[in-house]
């Protein structure tokens, strides 16, 4: 079941506040990740290159856990637990320039390596806790 994502947790995922994956491993263990994200029609998006090993995860095992900390106070944060439930190559490159500008205050995403491939994911929020502040 959805949750929304609303008030001061909407506000510190539309910040530029870095987020955190948690993905589970081939073994299990769990693999934590700094990400950027963004909500979008109810759900989180986060972007990736093809090839690290956190895609796969979720591409094996779709539940993850992300946590945002406020840059400013980084006791204030919210946690989501949820699923991924899309992956898309073909709206990737922009939205990876439009994290850039929000991230970075740059037009095109400037780390992009000769032959990469961009992939995003899209997170439906089972449960969403806002803690600190």
């Amino acid at each position: 079941m959805s949750e929304k994502i609303a008030g001061k947790a909407r506000e510190l995922i539309e910040g530029a506040n870095f987020a955190h994956i948690s993905t589970l491993g081939k073994t299990g263990r769990p693999q934590i990740n700094p990400v950027w994200i963004h909500p979008e029609n109810g759900h989180l998006v986060v972007n990736s290159a093809e090839g690290r090993t956190w895609p796969e995860n979720v591409r094996r095992d779709p539940r993850v856990t992300l946590s945002v900390a406020n840059q400013d106070n980084p006791y204030e944060y919210v946690t989501v637990w949820g699923r991924v439930v899309d992956e898309d190559h073909e709206n990737a490159d922009d939205n990876i320039n439009f994290l850039a500008q929000k991230y970075l205050g740059e037009d095109e995403y400037p780390f992009r390596q000769p032959g990469e491939k961009r992939v995003l994911f899209r997170i439906e929020p089972e449960k969403v806790k806002v803690s600190g502040g």
